[in-house]
């Protein structure tokens, strides 16, 4: 689309095996003893550092301990308060990482262009697990559930996507599907998101139509004169990193910025501010809660 000015794509923002040991047929219970003690030594150890709150949110969820979690303003699982914080998500300290001796390390896949060089310079061995959108997380879920002997709990979780996915389908049933603009801003600037970001994956699973259609990338540098021309029923705005600024910077635009108030979306006040913490860069664990309020954007 020549419209558009391309070369913007996502990389904003942000596996591991199980092993076990079976005891031989307790035939003498000095010798099966030995058996368990000898398997506990040879067993490894799994250190696992968590470098995104995503990540870490589901491994909480699977039961699955760390020795590591990001440092983030959001809040993390309870059951990890006393790790030791590795730093932001977008560049964690190596040195922190190291030091923890980690035997797997966690991140995302839209972080993965900026931090795999990185990881490897350092002679750690990261785990990206792609979370660009619903199916993809319960796939990685799954992954991880099967990984650490945690099936039921990956299980479980999943279960719960599949079944609000059900209740949505039968709510828009027969309803046609609104056209959608989703901006996502960061502090000075802002982006449009395609059905390949997670925010769009999002929308697209309740029901909407996003008006960007046939990219590959995530996100796209926004051309206001084309996406006015488009004309969109709804237009969604989403935060990366300090939402507040974020959100009078959006406020700012659409008040200096004549074009906006050509939009339909803008004269029937269908312009919605989404919470950064249910509608993140990746997918996470509030997936629900996310679904039903888009939905509710979507089909007021």
């Amino acid at each position: 689309m020549s419209k558009w000015c391309k070369g913007l794509s996502a990389a904003i923002v942000l596996l591991l095996l199980i092993t076990g040991c079976s005891a031989k047929p307790n035939t003498d219970g000095t010798a099966a003893a030995n058996t368990d003690l000898e398997a506990a030594k040879t067993q490894p150890e799994h250190r696992i550092i968590a470098t995104t709150v995503a990540a870490a949110e589901i491994m909480d969820a699977l039961e699955v301990d760390l020795v590591g979690i990001p440092t983030s303003y959001k809040e993390l699982p309870k059951r990890y308060a006393s790790l030791p914080q590795v730093g932001n998500p977008m560049s964690p300290n190596m040195e922190l990482v190291k030091s923890l001796d980690p035997t797997d390390v966690l991140s995302v896949t839209t972080l993965q262009y900026d931090l795999e060089p990185v990881f490897k310079n350092a002679g750690i061995e990261a785990n990206f697990l792609d979370l660009t959108s619903l199916g993809k997380m319960n796939e990685a879920i799954k992954t991880l559930g099967s990984k650490y002997g945690r099936q039921k709990q990956a299980e479980a979780i999943v279960a719960q996507y599949d079944k609000k996915l059900a209740v949505i389908k039968q709510r828009i049933a027969g309803k046609a599907s609104p056209s959608v603009l989703i901006l996502l801003g960061v502090p000075g600037s802002y982006l449009v998101a395609t059905e390949n970001s997670y925010i769009g994956d999002l929308v697209k699973l309740a029901g909407g139509k996003n008006i960007v259609q046939g990219e590959k990338v995530e996100y796209l540098a926004s051309n206001t004169e084309y996406l006015q021309q488009t004309n969109p029923e709804v237009i969604l705005r989403a935060a990366h990193g300090m939402p507040e600024e974020v959100i009078k910077m959006f406020d700012k635009e659409f008040k200096k910025n004549d074009i906006w108030k050509h939009f339909d979306a803008v004269k029937n006040n269908r312009v919605y501010d989404l919470e950064e913490r249910l509608f993140g860069t990746t997918g996470n664990l509030a997936a629900i809660e996310a679904l039903d309020v888009v939905t509710n954007m979507l089909y007021p």
